[in-house]
Protein backbone atom coordinates (compact mmCIF):
# COMPACT_ATOMS: atom_id res chain seq x y z
CA UNK A 1 0.00 0.00 0.00
CA UNK A 2 1.34 3.55 -1.07
CA UNK A 3 1.01 6.50 1.67
CA UNK A 4 -0.81 8.33 -0.98
CA UNK A 5 -1.76 8.19 -4.42
CA UNK A 6 -3.03 10.88 -7.16
CA UNK A 7 -5.57 10.39 -8.81
CA UNK A 8 -5.18 11.77 -12.81
CA UNK A 9 -7.29 9.93 -14.52
CA UNK A 10 -10.62 11.66 -15.23
CA UNK A 11 -12.75 8.43 -14.59
CA UNK A 12 -11.18 7.02 -11.47
CA UNK A 13 -11.47 10.25 -9.92
CA UNK A 14 -15.53 10.27 -10.78
CA UNK A 15 -15.56 6.62 -8.82
CA UNK A 16 -13.32 7.82 -5.99
CA UNK A 17 -15.10 11.05 -5.42
CA UNK A 18 -18.83 9.04 -5.16
CA UNK A 19 -19.60 9.22 -1.12
CA UNK A 20 -20.22 4.94 -0.71
CA UNK A 21 -16.89 4.18 -2.80
CA UNK A 22 -14.51 6.86 -1.06
CA UNK A 23 -16.22 5.67 2.39
CA UNK A 24 -15.08 2.23 0.96
CA UNK A 25 -11.67 3.27 0.62
CA UNK A 26 -11.35 4.53 4.02
CA UNK A 27 -12.51 1.19 5.28
CA UNK A 28 -9.98 -0.67 3.02
CA UNK A 29 -7.00 0.95 4.72
CA UNK A 30 -7.05 -2.50 6.12
CA UNK A 31 -7.89 -5.88 4.26
CA UNK A 32 -11.88 -6.89 3.98
CA UNK A 33 -14.08 -8.60 2.08
CA UNK A 34 -17.55 -7.87 0.73
CA UNK A 35 -19.49 -9.70 3.63
CA UNK A 36 -17.21 -7.89 6.12
CA UNK A 37 -17.92 -4.90 4.73
CA UNK A 38 -21.59 -5.46 4.41
CA UNK A 39 -21.56 -5.97 7.95
CA UNK A 40 -20.00 -3.28 8.92
CA UNK A 41 -21.73 -0.71 6.94
CA UNK A 42 -25.09 -2.37 7.11
CA UNK A 43 -25.57 -1.94 3.26
CA UNK A 44 -26.23 -5.02 0.97
CA UNK A 45 -23.41 -7.14 -0.24
CA UNK A 46 -24.51 -7.37 -3.62
CA UNK A 47 -23.95 -3.02 -3.26
CA UNK A 48 -20.71 -3.43 -1.80
CA UNK A 49 -19.58 -5.79 -4.59
CA UNK A 50 -21.02 -3.23 -7.10
CA UNK A 51 -18.73 -0.33 -6.06
CA UNK A 52 -16.12 -2.79 -5.45
CA UNK A 53 -15.93 -3.77 -8.98
CA UNK A 54 -15.81 -0.29 -9.90
CA UNK A 55 -12.73 0.87 -7.50
CA UNK A 56 -11.13 -2.48 -8.44
CA UNK A 57 -11.42 -1.55 -12.29
CA UNK A 58 -9.40 1.71 -12.17
CA UNK A 59 -6.93 0.13 -9.61
CA UNK A 60 -7.76 2.09 -6.39
CA UNK A 61 -8.15 -1.95 -4.87
CA UNK A 62 -6.78 -4.66 -5.03
CA UNK A 63 -6.65 -8.17 -3.65
CA UNK A 64 -4.89 -8.69 -0.44
CA UNK A 65 -5.76 -12.09 -0.35
CA UNK A 66 -7.93 -14.98 -1.59
CA UNK A 67 -9.48 -17.31 1.47
CA UNK A 68 -10.88 -20.92 0.33
CA UNK A 69 -14.19 -21.55 2.85
CA UNK A 70 -15.74 -25.23 2.17
CA UNK A 71 -15.03 -24.75 -1.87
CA UNK A 72 -15.85 -21.03 -1.78
CA UNK A 73 -13.48 -18.40 -2.36
CA UNK A 74 -13.57 -15.47 -0.56
CA UNK A 75 -11.70 -12.36 -2.13
CA UNK A 76 -10.51 -9.95 0.38
CA UNK A 77 -9.48 -6.65 -0.83
CA UNK A 78 -7.53 -3.49 0.31
CA UNK A 79 -7.03 0.25 -0.98
CA UNK A 80 -4.07 0.88 -3.05
CA UNK A 81 -3.02 3.81 -0.72
CA UNK A 82 -3.62 4.62 2.53
CA UNK A 83 -4.66 8.32 1.35
CA UNK A 84 -5.90 9.59 -2.12
CA UNK A 85 -5.51 13.10 -4.06
CA UNK A 86 -7.15 14.41 -7.24
CA UNK A 87 -5.08 15.82 -9.03
CA UNK A 88 -5.98 18.97 -11.43
CA UNK A 89 -4.85 16.90 -14.41
CA UNK A 90 -8.02 14.96 -14.15
CA UNK A 91 -10.13 18.61 -15.09
CA UNK A 92 -7.84 18.80 -17.97
CA UNK A 93 -7.77 22.08 -19.42
CA UNK A 94 -9.85 23.29 -16.34
CA UNK A 95 -7.27 22.41 -14.41
CA UNK A 96 -6.22 25.71 -14.19
CA UNK A 97 -2.43 27.12 -12.71
CA UNK A 98 -0.38 29.67 -11.30
CA UNK A 99 0.22 31.28 -14.88
CA UNK A 100 -3.20 33.12 -15.32
CA UNK A 101 -3.22 34.74 -11.87
CA UNK A 102 -1.86 38.24 -11.44
CA UNK A 103 -2.50 38.84 -7.76
CA UNK A 104 0.06 36.72 -6.20
CA UNK A 105 -0.36 38.12 -2.72
CA UNK A 106 -4.19 36.32 -3.54
CA UNK A 107 -5.27 32.83 -2.02
CA UNK A 108 -5.96 31.56 -5.26
CA UNK A 109 -2.48 32.12 -6.96
CA UNK A 110 -1.55 29.91 -3.59
CA UNK A 111 -4.37 27.14 -4.26
CA UNK A 112 -3.13 27.06 -7.89
CA UNK A 113 0.76 26.59 -6.74
CA UNK A 114 -0.64 24.22 -4.93
CA UNK A 115 -2.57 22.48 -7.76
CA UNK A 116 0.64 22.84 -10.02
CA UNK A 117 2.79 21.20 -7.20
CA UNK A 118 0.19 18.00 -7.14
CA UNK A 119 -0.01 17.84 -10.34
CA UNK A 120 3.91 17.63 -11.40
CA UNK A 121 4.76 15.92 -8.08
CA UNK A 122 2.31 12.93 -9.88
CA UNK A 123 3.79 12.80 -12.80
CA UNK A 124 7.39 12.41 -11.30
CA UNK A 125 6.81 10.20 -8.95
CA UNK A 126 4.69 7.76 -11.60
CA UNK A 127 8.27 8.16 -13.77
CA UNK A 128 10.35 7.16 -10.68
CA UNK A 129 8.36 4.79 -9.91
CA UNK A 130 8.35 3.11 -13.74
CA UNK A 131 12.28 3.10 -13.70
CA UNK A 132 12.81 1.98 -10.20
CA UNK A 133 14.38 5.09 -8.87
CA UNK A 134 14.23 7.40 -6.14
CA UNK A 135 12.70 10.86 -6.63
CA UNK A 136 15.12 13.33 -4.67
CA UNK A 137 12.57 16.19 -3.10
CA UNK A 138 12.47 17.84 -0.05
CA UNK A 139 9.56 19.63 2.11
CA UNK A 140 9.45 21.30 4.99
CA UNK A 141 6.37 22.41 7.09
CA UNK A 142 5.87 24.29 9.88
CA UNK A 143 3.69 26.56 12.19
CA UNK A 144 4.31 29.82 13.75
CA UNK A 145 2.27 32.74 15.51
CA UNK A 146 2.56 36.16 14.52
CA UNK A 147 1.87 39.17 17.24
CA UNK A 148 1.00 41.42 14.51
CA UNK A 149 0.20 42.01 10.57
CA UNK A 150 3.68 44.04 11.07
CA UNK A 151 5.31 41.04 12.30
CA UNK A 152 3.88 39.15 9.40
CA UNK A 153 5.14 41.82 6.46
CA UNK A 154 8.67 41.87 7.98
CA UNK A 155 8.82 38.05 8.51
CA UNK A 156 7.96 37.90 4.17
CA UNK A 157 10.50 40.93 3.65
CA UNK A 158 13.09 38.97 5.55
CA UNK A 159 12.32 35.61 4.38
CA UNK A 160 12.44 36.83 0.84
CA UNK A 161 15.85 38.06 1.43
CA UNK A 162 16.89 34.93 2.52
CA UNK A 163 15.50 32.67 -0.21
CA UNK A 164 16.62 35.61 -2.74
CA UNK A 165 20.52 35.16 -1.41
CA UNK A 166 20.41 31.26 -1.08
CA UNK A 167 19.19 31.00 -4.51
CA UNK A 168 21.58 33.27 -6.16
CA UNK A 169 24.32 31.02 -4.05
CA UNK A 170 23.47 27.73 -5.48
CA UNK A 171 21.77 28.74 -8.89
CA UNK A 172 24.02 27.65 -11.93
CA UNK A 173 22.74 28.74 -15.00
CA UNK A 174 25.35 26.86 -16.93
CA UNK A 175 25.88 23.52 -15.10
CA UNK A 176 26.52 21.02 -17.69
CA UNK A 177 24.75 18.39 -15.98
CA UNK A 178 22.66 20.92 -13.71
CA UNK A 179 18.91 20.16 -13.23
CA UNK A 180 16.09 22.99 -13.12
CA UNK A 181 14.06 22.71 -9.56
CA UNK A 182 10.96 24.49 -8.34
CA UNK A 183 10.61 26.19 -4.87
CA UNK A 184 7.43 26.65 -3.58
CA UNK A 185 7.05 28.54 0.01
CA UNK A 186 3.63 29.75 1.14
CA UNK A 187 2.68 31.38 3.96
CA UNK A 188 -1.36 31.09 5.10
CA UNK A 189 -3.38 31.23 7.98
CA UNK A 190 -3.96 27.96 10.20
CA UNK A 191 -7.41 27.04 9.74
CA UNK A 192 -10.01 27.43 12.34
CA UNK A 193 -10.89 24.00 12.93
CA UNK A 194 -6.98 23.66 14.02
CA UNK A 195 -7.18 27.06 16.39
CA UNK A 196 -10.09 25.45 18.07
CA UNK A 197 -8.04 22.15 18.63
CA UNK A 198 -5.15 24.24 20.74
CA UNK A 199 -7.86 26.19 22.95
CA UNK A 200 -7.99 24.85 26.20
CA UNK A 201 -10.69 22.34 27.66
Amino acid sequence: MNDIEVIADPAAAVVALDPGRARLLGELRKPASAAELAGRLGLPRQKINYHLRQLEQHGLVEVAENRTWGGLTERRLVATAAGYVVSPEALGAAGGGPDQIRDRLSASYLIALGARLIRELAALARTAARRRSRLHVYGLDTELRFASTADRAAFAEELTTAVTRLAAKYHDEGAPNGRWHRLVIAVHPRPAAAEREDQPS
